[in-house]
């Protein structure tokens, strides 16, 4: 036995008892029977590599994005998209246009869900994308932390210039970051003449995902962007709702 592994298993078991609060660090200690010093350490590299998110000193330490990703969070994506499927049907029927559920997973942008319209020309998406190329993605990442935003960077690195441009450089990509979760709302012109429109869903003020909605560009004048940036955060809040509902 590698105790040391050991250690760093029973750490995770003990987060994921209840994955919405976070454990202070003496808490966890003492409860797992620990040397205090040697459960910082632990908890120190599992937050290094995203398998434990630390929230704060007086707040402690929850699971990180990596442990979700590493399960593929089966419970929290069947809920979600039992949540998501009706209200995506109404959204598609609404709009008659393509909506995508996106979480991260793999550090992709990875496609829980779409409902595809019944246009002749439509845009298609692949179940897995680049972060970058996606406004589902960029609306994810923007809500994630600064640890995790690094996490991402040492795995796949800035974008390129021409997949987001003002996002190439790290000053740039943290700034268009931030506007995008200032405005809980990513825009993104492909070179395809695609464009996509995304919002975050959230549960327990946690963004767990993105609603999107993506069409040609022909049919994506200023007033249809606005009716449909509308439609999508009406959808969210009743995904929310639902959701709300179903832990209650």
């Amino acid at each position: 036995m590698i105790l040391v592994l050991d250690k760093a298993l029973d750490i995770l078991e003990h987060l994921a008892q209840d994955r919405e609060r976070a454990y202070i660090l003496g808490e966890i200690a003492e409860a797992l029977q620990m040397n205090q010093a040697t459960c910082a350490n632990i908890l120190k590299t599992l937050t290094n590599r995203n398998y434990v998110e630390h929230v704060g000193k007086r707040k402690g330490y929850r699971l990180g994005q990596m442990a979700y990703t590493l399960t593929s969070d089966l419970s929290q994506s069947t809920s979600l998209l039992l949540a998501a499927k009706e209200v995506m049907e109404k959204l598609t029927a609404e709009l008659g246009e393509t909506s995508l559920l996106g979480i991260l997973r793999n550090y992709k942008r990875f496609a829980l869900h779409q409902v595809h319209s019944n246009q002749d020309l439509q845009a298609r998406s692949h179940s897995e994308r680049n972060v970058y190329e996606t406004a589902s993605g960029r609306v994810l990442l923007a809500h994630t932390s600064q640890k995790e935003l690094e996490n991402w960077l040492r795995a796949i690195g800035l974008p390129q210039p021409d997949v987001w441009r003002e996002a190439s450089t790290r000053a740039g990509l943290e700034s268009a970051l931030e506007k995008i979760k200032e405005k809980e709302l990513a825009i993104v012109y492909t070179t395809a003449h695609v464009v996509g429109l995304a919002v975050p869903i959230k549960q327990n003020n946690s963004v767990i995902a993105a609603l999107s909605i993506f069409l040609p560009e022909i049919r994506c004048s200023a007033s249809r962007q606005e009716e449909i940036i509308q439609a999508l955060r009406k959808s969210v809040k009743a995904i929310q709702g639902q959701l709300n509902r179903t832990k209650n």
